[in-house]
């Protein structure tokens, strides 16, 4: 997926880059930094050059966060291709033969050009066969459209057999005892037990409204700090992109 960008960098194997490969990962974010980013001065880079190092991935995080690039250590492979990004920006940003070309013109569907799953060809046998399986094992109802059945398995997938969704799934939660006699519950039902199980939704309600009011907390900050950070191309001297 790196090939044609690293190919346009003149890398010296873009055919056979393995992202996997932690050396070879290494290696190229080096050699990015060196020949084309160059965001660090050449004294600064011994941390990063620095490949065999235990404490590489703490200078690339580091390096990461410099560039304001949005992606983590633990991306790898979208860190990388935004760095190749960047690269070959650098690279031909200032070209006046690149900057003269005339745009391409646009598709007629936008969807197109951002969801991968309209390259696909709908009508292949093996396509069918495939999307069919995954159906069936996840228990994913029937549908005409197989384009429509792979959407709905990428949207299980992601909510629910994701890494990050299985981690939260098999969080346990320790309840914390609580004493029903310390909360008034404001009315009598005239029955001793719908009252404690009046009390115990009206407890239930109250965690939910603090967990909703979380959220709604957390989503601002995040707002914030989109708004407080702007990206900065230094290379420009122009604030936001």
């Amino acid at each position: 997926m790196f090939r044609r960008k690293l190919t346009a960098l003149d890398y010296h194997n873009p055919g056979g880059f393995d992202c996997k490969d932690e050396t070879q990962y290494r290696n190229c974010v080096v050699w990015l930094e060196d020949q084309k980013i160059r965001h660090y001065k050449i004294e600064d880079r011994g941390n990063l050059r620095n490949i065999p190092s235990s404490g590489w991935p703490e200078a690339y995080q580091k390096y990461l966060q410099d560039l304001n690039c949005p992606f983590g250590l633990q991306e790898k492979q979208e860190a990388v291709d935004w760095l190749l990004g960047l690269a070959v920006r650098y690279e031909y940003g200032d070209n006046d033969k690149y900057k003269n070309c005339k745009p391409l013109a646009a598709s007629s569907n936008s969807d197109k050009a951002v969801d991968p799953l309209l390259n696909l060809d709908g009508n292949c046998p093996d396509f069918k066969a495939g999307v069919t399986a995954l159906a069936n094992i996840l228990k994913i109802q029937r549908h005409d459209d197989y384009l429509v059945m792979l959407k709905a398995i990428r949207i299980l997938i992601q909510e629910r057999l994701s890494p990050e969704a299985i981690a939260k799934a098999s969080q346990n939660k320790e309840g914390i005892p609580v004493t029903l006699d310390k909360h008034v519950l404001g009315f009598d039902t005239g029955d001793a037990t719908l009252n404690e199980a009046a009390q115990i939704l009206r407890l239930l309600h109250i965690e939910e409204l603090r967990e909703l009011q979380t959220r709604i907390n957390e989503a601002i900050v995040a707002v914030q700090a989109i708004i407080a950070d702007p990206k900065t191309d230094h290379r420009l001297g122009k604030v936001g992109r």
